[in-house]
């Protein structure tokens, strides 16, 4: 497996001569100029922004959300409580992409709708750059809402306030109203109608910050972070204890002993990590009443601020689909990835031959993650982690050259070309690495690439570059076909 390619020949990173040479192939090829410089800023930034959507139930989040992403996907129903769990979207206004995060789900019954307003707007507020706060302009602000605004003021963050279901002049004035939130001027909109989004969208846009330009090989914002995750009960907190050396959380026999992630800055081999223990997610989170439902909604939150994902299985079981999805919500949120099997030293040697073969089976998709076989009971090969963490981290911070990316794509496309489909052949004419922190390729090709080719590639790049420890993102564009000239 090759280390890790270093190169400041990219623009952002790309030299002068080698941009000039790489855009001459570009207008060669027929792509428009802009078009390229778009694809490859649009996969290289660094993470979209977030704008969460929060208010109280039945004032039409969903239906709002399904009006800024253009199409109905968050589910609508005229009665409160639809929306369970937190469900993120990318949306696009005026050329710019950020991330759309619908909430909901408020346990009304078992914490009181105070404290459960509370829980769900304090991770919405928490995760995201700005927040739309939606109030139903026909009910008024009420206790609720009032509730809402404490929230919101105490965070911080931009707001943009959304007067919704104002459908025509006459609910101008109870738009108007909203004004006593203090929140600053509410933005009559009817989000069943599409009326007043794009004035209110306008706003959001104000309110975002622009995507932050994509880093390479460096740690940001201190210490390198490290989410320990997996279901309840696999050993997170008790992990966290044996890499401390002390007791630093509470374990317990019960499942389900850590509801908030807990941040713990430790020294390892010379470094100091900030590992973060989170609450076990459950099977069905959005089954889960109260505390529970919450802890899983602060846990994806911490997913998503950490850089490595370090995610416990407990051996003692055979994989489950519920650990295939955390996995899946770690590769999703674009963090490197490190396996550890846990309570290993408890299996004989038949439980290792029916574990390995589960791993197979199961967990192919991942076989690029680093392994480790621990106990952190014991303590038995904890010294494995920290380098196969870093193992992850060093695959994460990748990049290819682009001379020696076209190289390697040439030669792939010549050994194994893309399958005829309908008496065409499209081919990958040529390719760069928009960005790192995952590893994130635009390919440019004369026709659409189906799924199993792109598996294909991706394989590829992993054979010949390495990557380990990291999901790979790659896009495509497609030359658009010109008219003939007359």
């Amino acid at each position: 497996m090759n280390d890790q390619i270093d190169s400041d020949d990219e623009r952002g990173e790309l030299g002068d001569a080698e941009y000039a040479e790489f855009m001459e192939i570009a207008a060669q090829e027929g792509f428009d100029p802009e078009e390229v410089e778009g694809a490859i800023g649009e996969a290289g930034h660094g993470p979209l922004p977030i704008l969460a959507v929060v208010g109280r139930p039945n004032v039409g989040k969903s239906t709002l959300v399904n009006r800024i992403i253009g199409r109905r996907e968050a589910v609508v129903e005229d009665k409160p409580g639809v929306t369970r769990d937190r469900v993120t979207y990318e949306a696009e206004w005026a050329g710019r992409r950020f991330k759309v995060v619908d909430t909901g789900g408020w346990e009304q019954d078992v914490l009181g709708i105070d404290a459960s307003v509370a829980a769900q707007a304090e991770y919405a507020i928490d995760a995201a750059d700005a927040v739309v706060f939606v109030v139903d302009s026909t009910v008024g602000a009420t206790d609720t809402d009032e509730a809402v605004v404490r929230l919101l003021r105490k965070a911080g963050k931009p707001v943009v306030l959304c007067a919704n279901k104002v459908d025509g002049q006459s609910g101008e004035a109870d738009a108007t109203a909203l004004w006593s939130l203090g929140l600053g001027e509410p933005h009559p909109v009817s989000s069943l109608h599409g009326r007043g989004t794009g004035d209110m969208l306008d706003a959001v846009l104000e309110a975002l910050p622009d995507a932050p330009e994509q880093t390479f090989g460096t740690a940001v914002g201190g210490p390198r972070r490290i989410a320990l995750i997996g279901r309840p009960n696999v050993g997170k907190s008790s992990l966290l204890n044996r890499v401390a050396n002390e007791d630093r959380v509470v374990v317990d026999e019960v499942a389900g002993t850590t509801r908030d992630p807990v941040d713990e800055l430790i020294e390892l081999g010379g470094t100091v990590w900030k590992f973060i223990d989170t609450a076990g997610i459950r099977r069905k989170v959005h089954l889960q009443a109260g505390a529970d439902y919450y802890a899983s909604l602060r846990t994806a939150a911490a997913v998503e601020k950490a850089e490595v994902a370090v995610v416990l299985i407990d051996t003692t079981e055979s994989i489950s689909v519920q650990d295939q999805r955390i996995i899946t919500m770690a590769v999703e949120a674009g963090r490197a990835i490190v396996i550890a099997y846990n309570k290993w030293d408890t299996l004989d040697e038949d439980g290792r031959y029916y574990l390995e073969r589960d791993i197979e089976t199961e967990l192919a998709q991942i076989a690029w993650a680093p392994r480790v076989n621990v106990s952190a009971l014991t303590g038995r090969h904890m010294e494995r982690l920290v380098p196969a963490i870093e193992t992850a981290l060093s695959g994460w911070e990748t990049r290819v050259p682009t001379g020696r990316l076209n190289a390697f794509l040439g030669e792939l496309v010549a050994g194994h070309p893309h399958p005829v489909r309908g008496g065409k052949q499209p081919r990958i004419l040529f390719g760069t690495q928009a960005g790192a922190k995952p590893p994130r390729f635009v390919l440019f090709a004369s026709g659409f690439i189906e799924a199993g080719y792109r598996r294909f590639i991706e394989r590829r790049l992993r054979e010949e570059f390495g990557f380990p420890g990291t999901p790979i993102h790659i896009s495509v564009r497609v030359r658009e076909k010109r008219g003939r000239k007359k």
